[in-house]
This record gives C-alpha cells, structure tokens and sequence, in this order.
C-alpha cells in the first residue's frame, strides 16, 4: 500500500493523521473511490468533478483545487506501480477544536491511498452473491443527500456488518417508502423480460460511475435500460440481478434473503455486459 500525505508519498504503516483532524473525528470529508485498469486511471475526470460537487455541498475547499489532485492520484498510483489497483482519495476538514465547529479547521487535508485490488473469489464471480435486505433504511435526502460521498459511511457500515452476521456477502438497502436504494457499497440492477432496470438517484441511490458506465454500454449493446423505482419482489422477479460499483465491477447476485435469483449465477445479460466493461476499462482512462 502507497499513501500520498503532507506532500508525500509513504508506505501504508508510515502514513498518520492528527486526532483533532475532523475527518477523524466528524466524519467531515468526501471521497471517491477510484480503479486503476491497465495502468489506466478510470474516469478520473468524472471522479474529480463529482468530489468537487461533494466538496461545494459541505462547503469544504480542495487545497491547490482539481489539477493539483489530478497530480496526486496519478503519482500514488504509479508509485503503487501495479496494472491493476484501488484508489481511495481523501479530502478532510483538516485540523481544527474539538466540537463540530467546522470554523475552527483552517487546512484541509488531501490523502490518497493506493492498493491492490481485492476481487470476489471465483467461485462468487461464477455462481453470484448471496444478498439480504437490511432492517437499516438510506436517510433520505433531507437529512444527508446520499449523492455526496461524505466520509459518514455508519450507515451502510452497519449495513454490511448486519449482512455479514447473516452469513450473507451483502446488504440490499431500502428507503423510507420500501424502494430499492443500492446495496451497501453497489448498485442495483435488475433484468426482467429483456430489460435492464436500476433504481433513480431520486430513490437514494448514489449516481456511480461503473452504473453509468454500464448503462452506457448497454445503450450500445441495444439492451433496452431505465432508471425505475424497483421493490424487493422486482429483484426476486429478475431473471438476472447484479451490482456494480468501483470495487465490485460487475458482480452477479446469486441469492436474495435466501431465495435464488433466476436461473443462478450470471445470466447472458450480465455476462455480455461484463466483457463489453472488460474490454471498455482495457482501453480507455488517464495513464500513469
């Protein structure tokens, strides 16, 4: 693991910050998190626009702006020096009082974190995941909009844990009306006679690059594909469910609350769509 900190970049086990960061201590911060394909950084620029849209909701300020953490991601991954990888970027309050004063943090912090990736095992990748809905709920947008990517991540953590008590790899989150939001770190998607269907942002559900990415590819596969508010009984319904997002990729989902999903394992949609992601991701992004 490689940290990029204070202007440099450390091995894992060097990297520290104060106790009195609000990060640390509030949760007060944004992040993205980012994958390296081929030595080949995916859509960063995506990434760096919507941290900056997180930022001006929290009204948090990007030290040296968007062009010095384009610098900094590319040279934490090259300092990795691993074709394929995970980036966690990091902007945080900074240090500041104890109190949730946000007035007392003069310095914000930027940190990026580079490691290797850690995938599903193969067996997951072949025969789907085993989902459960949580008896968690996503707070709605008037609490804390889940598009922003704050470093209060309590309630999906929790969402996990309670998955894996379960023995389940992961937790499927409703709202307050009983729709499908995404699971705890993914999207949803769900095919039904031909038909690739996701849940809307106005749902809850944060606007993920790798889900935008796959509606885009199925645009040009002529898979027809919505955004559509979705229950529980739409995924049991499914032929096909899998997530997404920029550590699961593509994953098919096996089961729901113990119930098989279709036929089991990846179907033919989720199949064609995972090789078009695969040979997308191949051959586009930033170099490092």
């Amino acid at each position: 693991m490689k940290v990029w900190i204070d202007g440099a970049v450390v091995e894992g086990g060097e990297a520290r910050i104060p106790v009195t960061d609000h990060g640390f201590l509030y949760g007060n911060g944004v992040f993205e998190g980012i994958r390296v394909y081929a030595r080949r950084v995916f859509r960063l620029d995506d990434h760096l626009s919507r941290l900056a849209t997180g930022a001006r909701c929290l009204d948090l300020a990007i030290p040296g702006g968007l062009e010095a953490v384009r610098r900094i991601v590319i040279e934490t991954a090259r300092a990795l020096g691993e074709d394929d990888a995970y980036l966690r970027l990091i902007v945080t309050r900074g240090e500041g009082s104890l109190g949730i004063d946000s007035s007392t943090c003069t310095n914000p912090r930027i940190v990026c974190i580079a490691d290797q990736v850690r995938l599903y095992p193969e067996e997951k990748i072949r025969n789907g995941i085993d989902l459960v809905t949580s008896s968690l709920r996503r707070p709605p947008a008037d609490v804390l909009d889940p598009r922003v990517k704050s470093l209060n991540y309590l309630n999906s953590a929790l969402a996990k844990q309670e998955a894996r008590r379960q023995g389940a790899d992961e937790a499927l989150l409703l709202n307050a009306a009983g729709h499908v939001v995404e699971a705890s770190v993914a999207n949803v998607f769900a095919v039904r006679a031909g038909r690739l269907l996701t849940p809307p942002a106005s749902d809850g559900a944060l606007e993920g690059l790798t889900r935008a990415t796959v509606l885009e590819l199925a645009a040009a596969q002529r898979i027809p594909a919505e955004e559509r508010s979705l229950g529980r009984f739409d995924l049991l319904a499914a032929e096909e469910v899998f997530l997404t997002g920029s550590g699961a990729r593509i994953i098919a989902v096996g089961s729901l609350d113990g119930h098989g999903i279709g036929k089991g394992g990846a179907g033919s949609v989720t199949r064609q769509l995972y090789r078009a992601f695969d040979d997308y991701t191949r051959s586009t992004g930033t170099p490092i």
